[in-house]
């Protein structure tokens, strides 16, 4: 029963794979220490690029009606391998249908044996 499962996951996880239509890119601030200088100084450092993903996103409608009008917020959603480890204050720059956006994410990713689901927010700058 056990070999059935562990079937039935991988194939669920290539079904869903094969729905990554964007590719991402992960910038985390590291320390780098100059050559010449020996100083060091936090700088943008890519720590992960072309990984296959799929952004998708949720409209949300607020609750309560006001003069204006209802309350509308989008949440993008990433979905992706859930070996990929992305730290929290990362930069996930996502190109997908012929448009790159920065993001990064906010809480904790939701792991799958499938895949994980990350909800993004806009990337503003670096905290």
């Amino acid at each position: 029963m056990v070999n059935g499962m562990k079937a039935a996951q991988e194939a669920a996880r290539k079904a869903i794979e094969e729905t990554y239509d964007g590719v991402l890119t992960v910038t985390e601030i590291k320390k780098v220490k100059e050559e010449k200088s020996k100083l060091t100084r936090m700088e943008p450092v890519v720590v992960l690029e072309e990984q296959p993903c799929r952004l998708s996103f949720e409209i949300l409608k607020a609750a309560v009606q006001s003069e204006s009008g209802a309350a509308v917020s989008q949440v993008a959603k990433l979905f992706v391998s859930p070996e990929v480890q992305i730290k929290a204050g990362s930069k996930i720059t996502v190109a997908q249908d012929g448009v790159t956006t920065d993001y990064t994410h906010s809480g904790i990713p939701a792991v799958y044996p499938t895949h994980q689901e990350i909800i993004l927010e806009l990337f503003e700058r670096w905290a």
